[in-house]
């Protein structure tokens, strides 16, 4: 699990990295995003890494990685906007948004080595295109308690479905990492 902790860790850093570029490039400006758009965003990534996975043409030259990369980011901005709401200007330095991005990134790694613990590591056996199909049962599963205004009668919420797609995309880009080595 040391591997594990590690991997993950690298995959963290190179999002992180890229939120924050982006947050000196355009600033707050998804903090007025609401949460379905922000889980549009993340169901418009995986089914371009389905897409990617299924078709043997691409018209742009961009790989699953970015766009697992993607999900990422923006399933960490929709923790932030469950935590501190939806705002209708950009409130937020970069600096804050960093503090709270490493929160949920530190959240969401927590759960996953609790989660990695009890099942072994059986994600290390799964490929990539199942991976993406989890992502996207995750997605429709928020789209449903959205429509139900973030209702649920036995499951679990957004939060918990946000940061386990997290998890998973890096796990996917951890697969994608070891096959290009």
């Amino acid at each position: 699990m040391q591997k594990t902790s590690e991997q993950y860790d690298a995959v963290i850093q190179v999002c992180r990295d890229l939120f924050q570029k982006k947050m000196k490039d355009y600033g707050s400006a998804w903090r007025i995003l609401r949460l379905p758009s922000l889980t549009d965003q993340i169901y418009i990534k995986a089914q371009r890494i389905r897409g990617l996975q299924e078709n043997d043409v691409r018209k742009v030259d961009e790989g699953e990685k970015s766009e697992f990369i993607g999900i990422i980011n923006y399933s960490i901005m929709a923790l932030i906007q469950l935590e501190k709401g939806i705002v209708d200007q950009p409130d937020l330095s970069t600096e804050e948004a960093i503090k709270l991005y490493d929160r949920h990134t530190t959240d969401t790694k927590s759960l996953m080595e609790n989660k990695n613990h009890d099942y072994g590591e059986a994600w290390r056996d799964m490929r990539v295109s199942s991976l993406t199909d989890l992502i996207l049962q995750k997605l429709l599963r928020v789209k449903q308690i959205e429509d139900n205004e973030g209702k649920t009668l036995v499951s679990e919420g957004s939060d918990a479905n946000y940061q386990d797609m997290v998890n998973y995309a890096v796990f996917a880009i951890i697969h994608l990492n070891a096959d290009s080595e």
